[in-house]
């Protein structure tokens, strides 16, 4: 009983875990990185289909992303999408390609990214603990329905604060390596 309240929370941190990582991802740091583009939408045939189930992506620098559509016509479109999500980027449109170069990030906006990255990292602290403390109700739940004995609560409540420091622990490490990614000049 105990058991499956804990795999189950282990597999939602899990998924947590991964967000996480994804979020971080998608943050500028002065490095040309095609995760960037992931949430950039086109207006394809009426649809809203992302960058790069459109267009070949391309990191042949670090300062410099390519996105070659596979239809030509898209590149404008593509073109106005990336100018218009709000991440300081400038295309470059040569008629086939377009070049994107990452622009280095300057001090404030660093502090700035920073910042963010911190509070990502408090949001997700929080969403961890909100899935300890509904799996530590269950587990209670489970004691005071005698389906489980007091020393089968305080196991599993044990195993339940090892798995949260874990997690917490590998959170807190993508986000100190994401931040120390985005100070480093």
């Amino acid at each position: 009983m105990v058991r499956e309240v804990l795999k189950e929370l282990e597999k939602r941190m899990k998924a947590s875990l991964e967000h996480f990582r994804k979020d971080l991802s998608k943050l500028r740091t002065g490095r040309a990185n095609i995760n960037l583009f992931e949430d950039i939408k086109v207006d394809y045939y009426g649809t809203l289909t992302p960058v790069n189930q459109l267009a070949t992506l391309g990191v042949p620098d670090p300062t410099l992303v390519t996105i070659q559509p596979w239809d030509p016509s898209l590149l404008e479109t593509i073109d106005k999408a990336i100018r218009s999500a709000d991440l300081g980027l400038n295309p470059i449109n040569d008629g086939k390609t377009l070049k994107v170069p990452i622009p280095p990030l300057d001090e404030e906006r660093r502090r700035e990214m920073a910042k963010r990255i911190r509070k990502m990292l408090e949001e997700e602290k929080t969403a961890l603990r909100n899935m300890r403390r509904e799996s530590k109700e269950e587990i209670e739940q489970l004691e005071e329905e005698k389906k489980i004995s007091e020393d089968d609560k305080f196991n599993g409540l044990e195993q339940l604060q090892k798995i949260m420091e874990e997690y917490t622990k590998k959170i807190e490490e993508m986000a100190a390596a994401k931040e120390k990614e985005i100070l480093e000049l």
